[in-house]
C-alpha cells in the first residue's frame, strides 16, 4: 500500500482532532495543516498539544503550511515565516510548505528562477537552524510565478539549499504546466486530486475542480504516481481536494478509502 497522507483541504471543516482521527482510521501515515482556512490555526490550542495528539495517534506531521508568496520577499515575509517556522518546531512538523505568487508577476522563466532563489538564500539559514525542511511547491497556472518543477529545483540548486529544500509534486499543478521531468530524488511529498469535469480546457482548470481521483479523472493521477514510483520516489501520496462537493461530505471517510484503493490498485499496475 502507498503511505498515504490527508491534507487538511480534504475535510476543512473538521477542527485538527476530528481530522487526526479521520487520518489514522484510514490507515494514514500522516497529515499536513495549513495557516490558510477559516478560523485559527489549531483551533488556537497549544501546538504541543497538537505535537501530543499526532504522537498518541502514531501520525507525522508531513508539513505546515503555508508561507504564502514566499518568493515575494521582504521584511515582513522574513517574520512571517519566522512565525510560521516557530509553530512548526511546537507542533512537531518535519517541513513548512512555501507557495509562489500567482499574480502574473515574474512569469518568465528566467525571473522566476532569480526571485525563488533570492527569496530561498534567505530561508535556507532559517530552516536549518529551526532542523525544518521546506516544500517548495510550483503552481501550474499561468499566472504563477514558479511553474515548473524544473525552476523549483535550479532555485533550490541557485540558493544553496538542496540539503533542506524538497519539491512538491501536486498531480493537477504538474498537468496544467504541461508535464515534464518529475525528478523524483528531490520530491518531499506528492498532492493528488481529481479533475472529472467534461469539456474544460486544462487552462481553464481552477482550484475549486479539484475532486478525488477516481476512474473518471482527467489528470492522469495513476500515470504521474507510476512516474515517481519507477524513478525510485516512496514518500508520501496526499490527498489535497478543494472542491465544495468533497468538503460537503458529512462523513468523507468511505469516499477517501474508495480513492485509495483505486490510486494503489493503479499503482501496483506498474509495479507487476
Amino acid at each position: 500500500m502507498l503511505p498515504f497522507a490527508l491534507n487538511h483541504m480534504t475535510a476543512p471543516r473538521l477542527g485538527w482532532q476530528p481530522f487526526l482521527d479521520l487520518a489514522a482510521g484510514l490507515g494514514c501515515v500522516g497529515v499536513e495543516f495549513r495557516n490558510d482556512l477559516p478560523g485559527q490555526l489549531f483551533g488556537d490550542d497549544d501546538p504541543a498539544e497538537v505535537a501530543a495528539g499526532l504522537r498518541a495517534r502514531g501520525l507525522r506531521l508531513l508539513a505546515l503550511a503555508e508561507v504564502k508568496r514566499f518568493n515575494d520577499w521582504s521584511e515582513a515575509k522574513r517574520a512571517e515565516a519566522e512565525a510560521l517556522l516557530a509553530v512548526a518546531v511546537a507542533s512537531g512538523a518535519e517541513a513548512v510548505s512555501l507557495i509562489p505568487r500567482n499574480d502574473g508577476v515574474a512569469t518568465d522563466r528566467a525571473e522566476s528562477r532569480r526571485v525563488a532563489a533570492k527569496a530561498l538564500a534567505e530561508l535556507v539559514p532559517m530552516l536549518r537552524a529551526a532542523g525544518l525542511k521546506a516544500m517548495v511547491e510550483p503552481l501550474g497556472f499561468a499566472s504563477s510565478s514558479l511553474r515548473h518543477k524544473s525552476d523549483a529545483r535550479e532555485a533550490i540548486a541557485m540558493a544553496g539549499g538542496e540539503d533542506v529544500c524538497r519539491l512538491v509534486h501536486d498531480t493537477f499543478h504538474h498537468q496544467l504546466a504541461g508535464g515534464g521531468p518529475v525528478f523524483a530524488a528531490e520530491t518531499g511529498i506528492v498532492h493528488v486530486s481529481g479533475v472529472t469535469a467534461p469539456g474544460l480546457p486544462a487552462a481553464a482548470l481552477r482550484d475549486a475542480d479539484r475532486v478525488l481521483v477516481d476512474a473518471s479523472d482527467r489528470l492522469d493521477n495513476l500515470g504521474q504516481i507510476r512516474a515517481l514510483t519507477a524513478a525510485g520516489y516512496a514518500g508520501p501520496v496526499s490527498f489535497e481536494p478543494f472542491a465544495a462537493t468533497v468538503h460537503a461530505l458529512a462523513d468523507p471517510g468511505p469516499a477517501l478509502r474508495a480513492s485509495m484503493a483505486h490510486i494503489a490498485a493503479g499503482a501496483a499496475v506498474a509495479a507487476a
